[in-house]
């Protein structure tokens, strides 16, 4: 197939097909897909996540497969913030009629690509037209063992905050884009790895397993802000948390990237999102992979070194 024609020129079924060859699987090619048995003793997680071209990805910004990675990598995420593994993904993309087939067949690269790294697979979906690009991933993993989910209402007092992954850097990234697009200027080469966190977070596979093996007891991913996620961690679980500011310092490439847009790096810090870095609480010491970032007490909100945090906006729907 001649991957400059658009999706009109090549009809539905062909750009199932080219989906399917991009990320194949035994699993998929009927009117559902029959999944293998969650091992005994484990249960089913789900979650589903849209991206909208505009609001969560620009084209001009981002490849294809980048977008792919990028939208299995939020619904990843949210199964392991459960603690569970991740083992299979549903796409369905509504998209303009002129949109080109190797667009399509790009995301699910991408797509392929990431759940490769958990032995998962793409199997099945759904295409239809539409005026505006909508990507929406369902994402299914299995909670193995009678240990709890690692749930937004489970932090207790007396616990530690800790963290897998960088904080910060998606947010970043966005704002180097919207200064200058996906080129740096040459001299600020050494900050394409921020760009790489907005376009194409990563997030080491198999953690909130880890996690929930090493008794952390409540966790989310860093999605809408540093702030606004632990805080809605405290106000479900009904506990104070407070962050260390040492902990969670803007690091050399985020000071760098402030100092060339003129800006706080704080605010990506605490109010940025994006990174869907784990956040979670334990009583034990920080699991492999993990730091501490906070601590959790009787009361509620949250703080900073005992302070009201400068940034606590984070992302908003709507």
């Amino acid at each position: 197939m001649n991957l400059s024609q658009t999706l009109a020129d090549v009809g539905e079924q062909a750009v199932i097909r080219e989906i399917t060859a991009a990320a194949p699987s035994s699993l998929n090619g009927d009117d559902a897909a029959v999944l293998f048995a969650a091992p005994p003793n484990s249960r089913t997680v789900a979650s589903t996540d849209l991206m909208v071209d505009g609001r969560h990805f620009l084209r001009e910004w981002s490849t294809p497969r980048e977008i792919g990675k990028k939208a299995i990598l939020r619904n990843f995420a949210d199964i392991e913030a459960m603690g569970a593994r991740p083992v299979a993904a549903l796409l369905a993309i509504a998209a303009p009629s002129d949109t080109p087939v190797s667009f399509v067949r790009g995301v699910a690269k991408g797509i392929a690509e990431h759940c490769s790294f958990y032995n998962a697979e793409l199997v099945g979906g759904d295409i239809t037209k539409s005026d505006l690009l909508v990507i929406n991933i369902t994402a299914i993993g299995f909670l193995g063992g009678s240990r709890a989910a690692l749930t937004l209402d489970a932090a207790r007092a007396g616990q530690k905050v800790v963290a897998h992954g960088e904080i910060g850097h998606a947010a970043a990234g966005l704002s180097l884009l919207q200064r200058f697009g996906r080129d740096l200027p040459a001299e600020h080469a050494d900050l394409y790895p921020l760009i790489d966190a907005q376009c194409a977070p990563w997030l080491s596979p198999g953690r909130g397993v880890i996690a929930r093996a090493a008794e952390v007891t409540a966790m989310t991913d860093n999605s809408d802000g540093l702030i606004q996620d632990c805080g809605t961690m405290a106000q479900r679980s009904g506990v104070h948390i407070d962050l260390d500011a040492d902990a969670i310092q803007p690091d050399p490439l985020l000071h760098a990237a402030a100092a060339v847009l003129d800006c706080d790096p704080w605010q990506w810090v605490l109010a940025g999102g994006e990174d869907h870095t784990l956040i979670g609480t334990t009583a034990k010491q920080a699991p492999s992979g993990f730091r501490e970032i906070g601590t959790v007490s009787r009361g509620s909100g949250i703080t900073v070194d005992g302070q009201r945090p400068r940034y606590a906006e984070g992302w908003a729907g709507f």
